[in-house]
Order: C-alpha cells, then sequence, then structure tokens
C-alpha cells in the first residue's frame, strides 16, 4: 500500500513567524497520511526544528552541483543538512521563470538522491497545449527525459499540476485528471516494471482546497496532493489532510 502525501509547497512566502502555522497541523499529521511542508530555503532549519515529528520538511529546488560558485543557489546536501527530507523540483514557475528544461530536473533529481532527498517532481501542461488534445504526449516526454534511471517509491514522488490550474481556481474533471495519473502510472510500470512502478506515489495539484479535495482523493491513482496557497495557513490545509486521510482509512 503508498502511503497518501499531503504535500504544501510555500513557495515564495514565509517568515519565521508563519512556522506557528505547523502547531496547528501536527494533530491532523498524526492521521494515515504523510504530511509534507516545503517552506522557502530560508526556513527549512527552522522549520524542521519547529515540526513536529509527524510533519516532513523539505525544499523547493536543488541545484544539480554539490557544491561550486554558484551564487544564491542551494545544493541537495545543504537541504539535506538544514533538516530536509525532501525536495520539490520540476515545478512549472521553475521551468517557465527560470527557463528549466526537462535535462535540468533529471540532472537536479540526481542529485538530490545521491544527498538522500526524496523528490516530488512535477510535470504538466499549459492550457495551449490541453486545448490542442497534447496533454499526454508532454506528459509521456516529461517523465521520459525528467525521471532519472534508478527510480523507486522510495526516492520519487510525481506530482501532476497542470498549468492552468495552479493558482488559478480551475481544476480539471475527475476524468481527466484520472486520465493523467493512470497514464502515468502504466508509463512507470513499463518502464521501472510493476513492482515499481505502482510503488511510486502519484499527486495531483492545482487549486486543491478543502471543498473539492474529497473528490479528488477519490479519483484513481491519485495518493494526495501537492497544495500551493491553501497550505500556508492550517485552517486550509488541515482539512484537506483530513479528506486525505479519511481517503487512506
Amino acid at each position: 500500500m503508498r502511503t497518501k502525501l499531503a504535500a504544501g509547497n510555500w513557495k515564495m512566502n514565509g517568515l519565521k513567524a508563519s512556522l506557528s502555522e505547523l502547531e496547528g497541523m501536527a494533530e491532523a499529521a498524526k492521521g494515515a497520511s504523510e504530511v509534507l511542508i516545503c517552506p522557502p530555503a530560508t526556513l527549512v532549519a527552522a522549520a524542521s526544528g519547529a515540526a513536529s515529528g509527524d510533519i516532513a520538511i523539505g525544499g523547493q529546488d536543488c541545484h544539480a552541483s554539490a557544491s561550486g560558485a554558484h551564487t544564491g543557489d542551494v545544493s541537495a546536501g545543504m537541504l539535506k543538512d538544514a533538516g530536509a527530507t525532501y525536495v520539490i523540483l520540476g515545478h512549472s514557475e521553475r521551468r517557465t521563470d527560470h527557463d528549466e528544461h526537462d535535462e535540468d530536473v533529471r540532472a537536479k533529481c540526481e542529485a538530490a538522491w545521491e544527498a538522500g532527498l526524496m523528490v516530488v517532481l512535477c510535470v504538466g501542461e499549459s492550457l495551449e497545449e490541453r486545448e490542442a488534445s497534447n496533454t499526454l504526449d508532454i506528459i509521456g516526454g516529461q517523465l521520459a527525459k525528467s525521471v532519472p534511471d534508478g527510480a523507486t517509491g522510495h526516492n520519487l514522488v510525481i506530482a501532476y499540476e497542470p498549468i492552468w490550474a495552479i493558482g488559478t481556481g480551475k481544476v480539471p474533471t475527475t476524468d481527466q485528471i484520472g486520465e493523467v495519473h493512470d497514464f502515468m502510472r502504466a508509463r512507470l510500470e513499463k518502464r521501472f516494471g510493476e513492482g515499481v512502478g505502482r510503488s511510486v506515489r502519484l499527486l495531483y495539484g492545482g487549486s486543491v482546497k478543502a471543498s473539492n479535495a474529497e473528490e479528488i482523493f477519490a479519483v484513481s491513482n491519485v495518493d494526495g496532493a501537492l497544495v500551493g496557497g491553501a497550505s500556508l495557513k492550517a485552517a486550509d490545509f488541515v482539512p484537506i489532510i483530513e479528506a486525505l486521510n479519511a481517503a487512506a482509512s
């Protein structure tokens, strides 16, 4: 059985005072699902110290190199040293704003694994690609090029985040979500074998909130969610965690 995962991506939000929100999430995090919070890099160490043992802490990106002359970047080893156990890679905002390509994401993933971090690797299509009926081709290409060999359920989580649904309030239909998640599962099983392919958790991300979480978590091959804005406040994130706990029971 795959452990359900409720992951929160705080993006470029949060100061030290924001860590008090972790206290409000602690009780829900004792449920059947795993809870992960990925704050900005400035808060990883403090969050690791402030979080209960039921909340994992992760980074939002890492450099492909272990060290070097890369001003402003953070290595996977640095995240690990600060207390992180996860890192998000390949988020559409990194791919778009920082011109990251599948090959860049693959190299970062390898660096994260070398440092002992679990990777939450993001894939997703634009609205234009969705409207052109190219979604599965885009997702398939991203999986093939971004995911290195050696993936297992112990080092990789895949998050499907349709770019057009992130922070917009728009959500694909459950049929659309199911189609993509079933497709990803089949691709992973074909490449890595049935056992490994079935062990990798698949998350949905894109305007997930308390009002739609239960419906989304009932979809085939949805093992949890990667949540943006709704993870910043315990009052918004706890109902999502509780819905996932109920789905896992």
